[in-house]
């Protein structure tokens, strides 16, 4: 019974780690479709402004036929413009429904397995390890790598390249010193990054406002007196101690002494600006901030775990290691040698500050007993195993090594 009951797919469990995969698109298609809207809102009232100038001009008679009709091939190459854009839109919101699709096509395949012991169910993790992996490499920069094993698994609709391809670009861009393409992603942001109240857009204006003062020529402080004025007072509510930074920066020249806090103001801060950049883009796309992969490796490692996996051998012998494998001594545990992938050399490191697994329920035995090489097993088992093995009354076998131990050496084991 426990065993059915620990080969049980959990489905909702399973989803807490795929949520980011039905999110994004959703995201994508409100930022869609609130460009698409801003559009129509943007060049109707454009054509309705031009269209009444021309019609006035025309009823009053201060327009000539000419006049008029290049009025009307103004508006109807801003109207063709307007549907060109829109058909863009219309592409990229076909294209993230599609995707939306696949997605939930491929979790409600989980739906239908029920136990871990499915053929079905290897292949699903499969792929889902696939995309993970994809995950990670996006968000390392690996973008050509990530496309072709996307590519080579047949699920482009299941990753979002472009979208980390076009956070990647931004966030090399930044790290070169320019914040050009990140600010135009703010713009194109602008409504949402309010309601975050985020704070990316000010300290990019105010990253340009000291590379302008840094230069010290007197036309780029003139210039960065008009960039104060129009980009940083605007924030003296939200941002008052960096306002009021700015504006003593004209005074401190880069090479002169000056308190710590304006040294600090020169010193590069482009990593922070791009860390700035990447911590928002994912925040406003509902992106986890760690790789997906590592988020499923900490917890795979946390389910793992017991006190015995990174226990001294000295510390051990108080501690009970059958909960992670009965078959792992205490000293290969240590080493790295044993059979538990958390004792293992590659993963114990990485599973050293992750924290142990929540057992509401405990499956050890109540008759654990120590055998001299460490290893922890039930009384009636070793009993039983020495039944069936024809062992003279009082010899248990440590099947193992194949040791004959005497019941006088082995010592009760508690848990505390």
């Amino acid at each position: 019974m426990a065993e059915h009951e620990h080969s049980t797919i959990k489905h909702n469990d399973h989803l807490l780690l795929d949520q980011p995969l039905l999110r994004l698109p959703n995201e994508l298609l409100r930022k869609n479709f609130r460009s698409a809207h801003f559009t129509i809102e943007k060049d109707t009232s454009a054509v309705k402004t031009l269209l009444k100038d021309a019609a006035t001009a025309a009823v009053s008679g201060l327009a000539q036929p000419n006049d008029v009709l290049r009025n009307l091939d103004s508006m109807l190459a801003r109207m063709r413009g307007v549907k060109r854009k829109l058909e863009a839109h219309a592409a990229d919101e076909a294209r993230l429904h599609d995707h939306a699709e696949a997605r939930a096509r491929h979790l409600h395949a989980l739906y239908a397995l029920r136990t871990v012991d499915d053929v079905k169910y290897e292949e699903w993790s499969r792929r889902r390890l696939d995309r993970l992996m994809v995950d990670y490499m996006l968000r390392k920069g690996y973008y050509g790598s990530a496309r072709q094993l996307a590519r080579e698994n047949a699920m482009e609709k299941l990753v979002d390249v472009d979208t980390f391809e076009k956070q990647g670009r931004i966030r090399s861009e930044l790290l070169a010193g320019k914040v050009g393409e990140a600010l135009a992603w703010c713009a194109d942001n602008k409504k949402e990054l309010r309601k975050m109240e985020s704070k990316l857009e000010f300290m990019l204006r105010f990253q340009q406002y000291i590379e302008l003062v840094r230069e010290g020529t007197q036309p780029k402080l003139v210039e960065a007196m008009a960039h104060a004025k129009k980009h940083l007072l605007p924030y003296r509510a939200q941002h008052p101690r960096e306002v009021q930074q700015a504006c003593g920066l004209l005074a401190v020249p880069p090479r002169t002494p000056a308190s710590a806090a304006y040294i600090e103001l020169y010193r590069p801060r482009w990593q922070e600006l791009a860390d700035l950049f990447t911590k928002t883009h994912n925040s406003l796309l509902s992106l986890p901030d760690r790789p997906l992969l590592h988020v499923a490796l900490s917890s795979g490692l946390s389910a793992l775990k017991t006190p015995a996996c990174h226990a001294t051998p000295a510390a051990s012998a108080g501690v009970n290691s059958n909960d992670h494998d009965t078959a792992t001594s205490f000293s290969s545990a240590s080493s790295g040698r044993g059979v538990c992938p958390i004792c293992s050399v590659e993963l114990n490191e990485l599973a050293a500050h992750v924290p142990y697994a929540h057992h509401a329920k405990s499956h050890v035995q109540p008759d654990l007993v120590a055998l001299p090489s460490g290893r922890t097993r039930s009384m009636q088992t070793l009993l039983e195993e020495a039944k069936k093995a024809g062992l003279d009354k009082g010899w248990v076998k440590d099947m193992v090594n194949d040791e004959l131990v005497h019941v006088d050496e082995l010592k009760k084991v508690y848990i505390t």
